[in-house]
């Protein structure tokens, strides 16, 4: 029951309850016959009567009422589905900038604690002074240089599910052979060198200076490496987020291996292997292999400076 008094409709009212009474009698019928009026027109426009331009008027703004919310509603789900084609097309486009390198093997010379060596294990990631970007010399029980092409890599931590945002924090782990061949602490047993730690920094990067690496037989020229989530995490192989290789350029080992002192064994090496056959790369894709390729530029005279970008989905 409607409360009269507070409402402004109470302020015009009489002096005593005698006299508001008939006033409020007379208002009351009023909304009675209103209420009446009313339900009389809808039951008459329910049945398709009603007085011809009350009801034509009600059905043209019932009409416009669904035409709008039909616009309404198509206008949403093109604007949903432009949405999400354009999500899915900045994805695929950040995939394809910084696709996930498959993971390989680490090969029979880690040194990061899950094989031995001379019947004990190896793990040079527990060594002091590991975490490095100069990788050219030993620092195990002898000081000893690799001889080589000088080479300076710079490696980029990417995130595939992320727009190739750089992983700032993540400890890189790379080794490879020397220009015979040979790697520290197994075919080279006396030596430690060309194995060393790096941590990302803010921009997902960091740098090694370290030699070419030769071409041994039944292998395409190549680096290894194992990514950490911390270097904190980086004290054993198995704690790696990726273990992958990286395929050296065949026109830079071409331009080195017949003409640098050191690397003569390469040049029969290399001509009797190709990523195709190689039993690492051999079943990656073209995509994968190109990303799996360091790009880089400078001499055999002068040394080389190369850069990659190693996707991981995070």
């Amino acid at each position: 029951m409607k409360t009269f008094g507070a409402h402004p409709e109470s302020q015009h009212h009489g002096h005593s309850l005698a006299e508001d009474l008939p006033r409020m009698e007379a208002q009351l019928l009023e909304r009675r016959r209103a209420l009446l009026w009313l339900s009389s027109s809808a039951l008459l426009a329910s049945c398709g009567g009603g007085g011809g331009s009350d009801s034509s008027g009600a059905s043209a703004l019932t009409a416009a009422a669904v035409s709008a919310a039909a616009s309404s509603g198509t206008t949403a789900a093109s604007t949903s589905t432009t949405s999400s084609t354009s999500t899915s097309t900045t994805t695929s486009s950040s995939s394809s900038a910084c696709p996930a390198l498959p993971a390989e093997t680490s090969g029979p010379y880690p040194a990061d604690g899950t094989n031995t060596a001379s019947g004990s294990t190896s793990d040079v990631l527990t060594a002091s002074g590991i975490v490095r970007s100069d990788i050219r010399s030993s620092f195990i029980s002898s000081s000893t240089v690799a001889q080589g092409v000088a080479l300076t890599i710079t490696l980029t931590l990417q995130n595939t599910n992320a727009s190739c945002a750089g992983l700032a924090g993540y400890a890189i782990y790379l080794w490879h052979c020397d220009r015979s061949g040979n790697y520290s602490l197994y075919t080279a047993s006396a030596e430690s060198y060309l194995r060393g730690v790096q941590v990302t920094d803010s921009a997902g990067q960091m740098s090694f200076t370290t030699i070419f690496p030769a071409c041994y037989s039944g292998r395409w020229p190549h680096m290894h490496f194992e990514v950490f989530t911390s270097l904190s995490a980086a004290t054993t192989g198995k704690n790696s987020v990726l273990t992958s290789q990286l395929a050296m350029p065949s026109d830079v080992c071409n331009a080195i291996y017949p003409n640098v002192t050191g690397y003569s064994a390469s040049v029969a090496n290399l001509a009797a292997v190709s990523l195709s056959t190689d039993n690492v790369f051999g079943d990656n894709t073209a995509a994968q292999i190109a990303a799996m390729t360091p790009t880089m530029s400078g001499s055999a005279s002068a040394g080389y400076t190369a850069r990659a970008v190693i996707g991981l989905a995070v």
